[in-house]
């Protein structure tokens, strides 16, 4: 009879990981950067010269779409390139990727490197659903 109290505490403290591992990733914890939304991201970029847009995505995903004037470095390679942003350390840059997930991976190692990221809450499709142009 002792072992339901156990079975549910630790029922618990699996939820409990599980939801702070996925709010770690998203950013909601922990994050060493700030977030904007896709409206304040377009607002900064048309008024902030000292800003420089990161898309995370992949080669592919570029080209099928992507915000007008980003530079690309796809997360996955993003550590290895750092070296090509060092010019941008006095510069905040604006970091996006599809939905917002790969761009806080990205955000968090630019952080940790020196840079100063803003992660676009809902990547590109939130862009889009705000009504903002893409480049295809």
């Amino acid at each position: 009879m002792k072992m339901k109290p156990i079975t549910t505490v630790l029922y618990a403290l699996v939820i409990i990981t599980i939801a702070a591992y996925a709010a770690y990733f998203k950013g909601w914890i922990f994050a060493n950067f700030d977030s904007i939304t896709p409206k304040e991201a377009y607002t900064r970029l048309h008024n902030d010269p000292n800003l420089f847009l990161l898309d995370v995505r992949t080669p592919e995903e570029f080209a099928q779409e992507h915000i007008e004037g980003a530079t690309l470095i796809p997360v996955q390679v993003l550590s290895e390139n750092l070296s090509k942003l060092e010019p941008l350390k006095d510069k905040t840059i604006i970091v996006y990727c599809r939905s917002g997930n790969r761009s806080v991976s990205a955000s968090r190692i630019l952080s940790n490197n020196g840079f100063t990221p803003l992660n676009v809450t809902g990547g590109i499709n939130g862009w889009k659903s705000e009504g903002l142009g893409v480049t295809r």
